[in-house]
């Protein structure tokens, strides 16, 4: 009865006054649930369970999401991000084989007709009264503009206001704007499961917030089935049954002059070992970014597409197939694409719950299915992949960014970071907190992308030249040939990255230096607060004699092992110097192999395999190769 009245006194009310009412925001987020919860008379549980599958109850600093979603409702306002799909963003070729060169991708324009569910907080705004730009930047209010949401969709579906949670299983399915049956279903049985085991956590700007278990949780499922959502096409599809996922194929034409589109046809992993997972974002919204994939004019493709305020994943290319995604052939070929929703490049700061869900899903259920090493030497953001010769190392792309959360994502997969070894190690794994980890950056507002970020979590540290905070970044001479790295979150040049094992080169007090891009580059590592753990392993250095050896950025084979009519792929290092003294981590061995497929037809296509050994070591932000016979592998202890 007591919310009923509360509701029927709010209806009543002007909107200025019912913004003013709630112009502060309760004490603490904990307690905002709790109001809004009243307000709009849904279950507390319910509105705390669709936040932390959104936000995981975060506010991120009023920043967006990679999908421009705002709050621990991630309500999103796609209207205010514009763009194209990443594959435009400087001269990178997707491809990445030079036997193939292929034009940079033509422009497409951004998308006008934008669907509903990425419109949300327009809606909240008209349900609430609230103001857009308070509910992108108010966590209180925006917790308003879910429940009203929330309500809103029960409404709609003629399903009752019940203190029950498994009433509202149609309007939670609603909620995560999926027109697909399935994606919608995995929404709402993600957000009963966190319901029914209950969940607790400090968000990133201290709240503690609890959401109690409920056992005894029902779902009553006439109200999704009241949704008249759509089946989409599964046949083949290949993917866990537990995420939502349908087969919306990529094109493969013949076009003139004797060329095609827009991926290789293989046999893999009978004709190639399947070595590499390589995470993404789109810097698009889905259904343009999917349309991309369907236009086999467009130089670049990939495997997968993952929506961001679902999970919901559609598959282009099968797993057997070479996708044009990550600007290096050599790792083109060992590996499968996975594009998620997103604009890195234009300020998004944060990804969904839902996507982090459903995509380390699909990557454990792929690295499982092809003998994938399930670590941040196989599992590789498109910013670690190397350069396939000096002159294409500055195009590389920088996507899915600082803000991709590695460590929650390994957990999700089932892989979590562990250390391992004393505190004397001789190689250590990055490993920030991510939520209290909130280094420097400038570049996550588009409006003005000199100006500082606002402190955010991220998974990454900057490395110096010396151990001291006002020390200058180390340099990367292939990213900046003539000048120095940035603070932006475009430029990983100093930086490293959660996951990523490194030599130690020193310590001294807080600090620890590692070998990185030939040079000892100091982070800051405190015992109260350390920002990376002991991981012993294998090391490689230069044999005794060498002054230096090369790296490169593809393990291809020597001039002998190619056959009459396959020109032979030149192996040239690239710009950067492994000196004696400097050792590596070791990632395991890199298959000696180059696969020409320069023609429509799969009959063509052939795998060259050599008889030089390179080894794979984590060199800098990007994993590199060496030829085994130019170093020697040591225990890090």
């Amino acid at each position: 009865m007591r919310r009923l009245l509360a509701i029927s006194l709010v209806a009543t009310l002007p909107l200025s006054t019912v913004t003013a009412a709630h112009a502060q925001e309760p004490a603490g987020r904990q307690a905002a649930f709790a109001s809004a919860a009243e307000e709009f008379q849904v279950p507390e549980s319910v509105l705390l369970g669709v936040s932390y599958l959104e936000s995981r109850w975060d506010a991120h600093a009023g920043q967006p999401s990679t999908d421009a979603g705002f709050g621990p409702m991630h309500l999103t306002d796609a209207a205010a991000f514009t763009g194209s799909n990443h594959h435009h963003e400087g001269g990178e070729d997707a491809r990445g084989d030079e036997s193939r060169p292929l034009p940079a991708p033509s422009e497409r324009p951004a998308p006008t007709d934008l669907p509903a569910s990425l419109r949300t907080l327009e809606k909240a705004a008209e349900l609430t009264g609230e103001s857009r730009e308070r509910l992108r930047t108010d966590a209180a209010a925006n917790i308003r503009g879910g429940a009203a949401l929330l309500a809103d969709h029960q409404r709609a579906l003629g399903a009752p206001l019940s203190d029950e949670p498994g009433d509202w299983y149609g309007a939670v399915a609603k909620y995560s704007g999926a027109e697909e049956a399935g994606a919608a279903r995995f929404f709402a049985d993600e957000v009963f499961a966190t319901i029914k085991e209950g969940a607790e956590r400090t968000t990133d700007d201290g709240h503690q917030v609890r959401l109690a278990p409920v056992p005894g949780l029902t779902k009553v499922g006439k109200w999704l089935d009241k949704l008249g959502l759509r089946k989409p096409r599964t046949d083949g599809v290949e993917c866990p049954a537990s995420i939502s996922c349908e087969w919306i194929p990529s094109a493969y034409q013949e076009l003139p002059n004797d060329d095609y589109g827009h991926y290789d046809l293989a046999n893999r992993p009978f004709s190639q070992k399947i070595e590499y997972i390589i995470i993404h974002d789109m810097e698009g919204y889905f259904l343009p970014s999917i349309r991309l994939n369907q236009d086999p004019t467009y130089g670049a493709s990939w495997q997968y597409s993952v929506r961001s305020t679902d999970g919901h994943i559609a598959q282009h290319i099968k797993a057997k197939d070479v996708a044009w995604q990550a600007g290096n052939w050599y790792v083109n070929a060992k590996s499968i694409g996975i594009e998620h929703e997103g604009f890195l490049a234009e300020g998004g700061t944060w990804y969904t719950e839902a996507m982090y869900r459903s995509s380390a899903r699909l990557v454990r259920y792929l690295a499982l299915r092809n003998g994938v090493p399930m670590d941040r030497a196989h599992i590789l953001g498109h910013d670690n992949v190397p350069g396939t010769l000096p002159t294409t190392v500055r195009q590389m792309h920088e996507d899915p960014g600082p803000f991709w959360d590695w460590a929650h994502y390994f957990r999700l997969m089932g892989a979590p970071l562990h250390g391992l070894g004393g505190p004397k190690s001789g190689s250590i794994m990055i490993k920030p907190d991510f939520a209290t980890n909130k280094p420097y950056f400038y570049g996550c507002d588009r409006q003005n992308p000199e100006a500082a970020c606002p402190p955010l979590p991220a998974g990454t540290v900057w490395l110096r030249t010396e151990p001291r905070e006002d020390a200058p970044l180390i340099k990367d001479i292939g990213k900046h040939p003539t000048g120095e790295s940035l603070y932006s979150v475009y430029d990983h040049s100093a930086r490293a990255s959660t996951g990523q094992r490194f030599a130690v080169a020193g310590r001294q007090g807080d600090w620890t230096a590692i070998w990185y891009l030939g040079q000892k580059a100091w982070f800051h590592n405190p015992k109260s607060a350390p920002t990376a753990v002991p991981s012993m392993g294998l090391v490689v250095t230069p044999k005794p004699g060498k002054a230096t050896v090369p790296v490169y950025g593809r393990a291809y084979p020597e001039a002998e092992a190619y056959p009459e009519g396959i020109p032979y792929q030149e192996v040239t290092p690239l710009q950067y110097t492994f000196s004696a003294g400097e050792k590596y981590t070791l990632a395991g061995p890199a298959a000696t192999e180059y696969y020409r497929a320069v023609t429509f037809d799969l009959e063509d296509h052939k795998v060259v395999r050599g008889r030089t050994k390179y080894l794979q070591i984590q060199f800098g932000h990007r994993v590199m190769f060496v030829k085994a016979d130019d170093v020697r592998v040591t225990f890090s202890g």
